[in-house]
């Protein structure tokens, strides 16, 4: 018999299972929403923006991102799926099979990206702590350290993982160490005349607002292999939208802030140092502990990807993944696979757009049984998102492209099955 932890990923989690509220849920998002990666994106708005503009960009970009990301958790919670598997409803079993593929290049691409800014944020504080020569200053001992930890987590399961480790402890110790970089901020830096100083102009606001908002919604092809397990849509919604937003913008911001007050070189290392010169590097440590639970998302939802495409347990398949990333991390020149990545990531946004009409609009948030072939409309729709999307990040990049593509195409979703409404999501020949 499946235990919550281990239950397959195309089969709908039965009530008696689902067993998070908003507390878990808020545990879980707030802890996704921290991280290095994330200190790091803020600090790619602030020449260009400066603190009031980057911080006026981060807040409206999560607003918006996570509301969208709230909505497709509860699709998880109403439907009992995984995230995969919950497009069926909307592509049918055939249509879901190529998201889920392209889910599972981008989540080991990215697992591996999760290690490797661990490994390198891990190697140079330890560079200043035992010295260039030490043993822990090796890439090589923190990639398999990292690697190793986020396999652990993610064999556990979701279930194991937000009840005993973030829900008991976890997200206080995070708390306080957000709370200490935000003190070290206040007393040493001159916010009033940061806030005071306009940016360079290298980056419009539209663009600021197009990197905030894509952190939330990079993780709309995950979301709901965790909210699944939620009891009940309301605190699936406000446990996920107010602990991702709380998390990203905090930490963003804070990346903005530091890199303008204390690294404004803007370089990774520069940031990295001034953030460990806060309460003996402790903070930063932990956070860097923290985004070893990014790397478990990104290898458990592979897993549960996989297990739509291969019958195996999830638990092992995330022993393999895990093994996959790590390796990856360790050998692979990831330099020109991130170009890679971030063009399969620019296609969910589009895709769920169409997911969010389906379900809220055309469904009502009824359960449907998967059409066994390819509901063409959504498909259309979804490719419509696509070429706006890329029309617009090739040809219009100051306006901004993942928030127009979405929109383009769930209106294009509806607007088919109005016109077909015969047979809502098929187009005839």
């Amino acid at each position: 018999m499946n235990t919550p932890s281990t239950y397959s990923p195309d089969i709908a989690v039965p009530a008696s299972q689902r067993v998070f509220g908003a507390r878990d849920l808020f545990s879980l998002w707030f802890s996704l929403g921290i991280g290095l990666m994330v200190l790091q994106t803020g600090a790619l708005l602030a020449p260009g923006l400066g603190l009031a503009g980057s911080v006026m960009a981060i807040f409206c970009g999560t607003l918006v991102g996570v509301l969208l990301l709230a909505a497709v958790g509860v699709i998880g919670s109403d439907t009992g799926l995984s995230a995969m598997a919950a497009l069926r409803l909307s592509l049918g079993r055939h249509g879901a099979a190529l998201p889920a593929l392209l889910n599972l290049l981008q989540l080991i691409g990215w697992g591996a990206f999760e290690i490797i800014v661990m490994r390198d944020a891990a190697s140079l504080l330890s560079a200043g702590a035992f010295g260039a020569d030490s043993l822990w200053t090796k890439p090589l001992v923190w990639t398999l350290l990292f690697g190793a930890l986020a396999t652990v987590l993610a064999v556990s399961g979701p279930l194991t993982f937000v009840r005993q480790v973030l829900r008991k402890w976890g997200v206080w110790i995070l708390l306080a160490a957000c709370l200490w970089l935000t003190w070290n901020l206040f007393a040493k830096a001159d916010l009033a005349g940061l806030w005071a100083k306009v940016g360079d102009g290298s980056m419009t606001f539209a663009v600021g607002f197009d990197i905030a908002i894509a952190m939330p919604l990079s993780w709309l092809p995950l979301i709901a292999d965790y909210s699944r397990f939620g009891r009940r849509a309301k605190g699936v919604f406000g446990g996920t939208a107010l602990g991702f937003f709380i998390g990203n913008l905090w930490l963003m911001s804070l990346g903005v802030a530091y890199t303008l007050a204390f690294a404004p070189s803007g370089e990774t290392n520069a940031l990295l140092m001034a953030l460990a010169g806060a309460g003996l590097g402790i903070p930063l440590l932990l956070i860097l502990l923290d985004e070893s639970e990014n790397a478990f998302a990104d290898i458990h939802s592979a897993a549960v990807s996989s297990g739509l495409l291969v019958k195996a347990k999830v638990e092992h398949i995330a022993l393999a993944i895990g093994v996959i990333c790590t390796l990856i991390a360790c050998f692979a020149p990831l330099a020109q696979y991130q170009n890679f990545l971030l063009l399969i990531g620019s296609v969910f946004a589009p895709l769920f757009g169409v997911v969010l009409v389906d379900h809220f609009v055309l469904r009502r948030r009824q359960g449907a049984e998967a059409h066994v072939g390819l509901r063409w409309a959504a498909l259309i729709a979804w490719l419509g998102g696509i070429v706006t999307y890329q029309v617009l990040a090739n040809l219009y990049p100051n306006v901004g492209a993942t928030l127009p593509s979405l929109i383009l195409a769930g209106v294009l979703h509806y607007g088919f099955n109005r016109v077909f409404s015969r047979d809502p999501g098929t187009v005839p020949a």
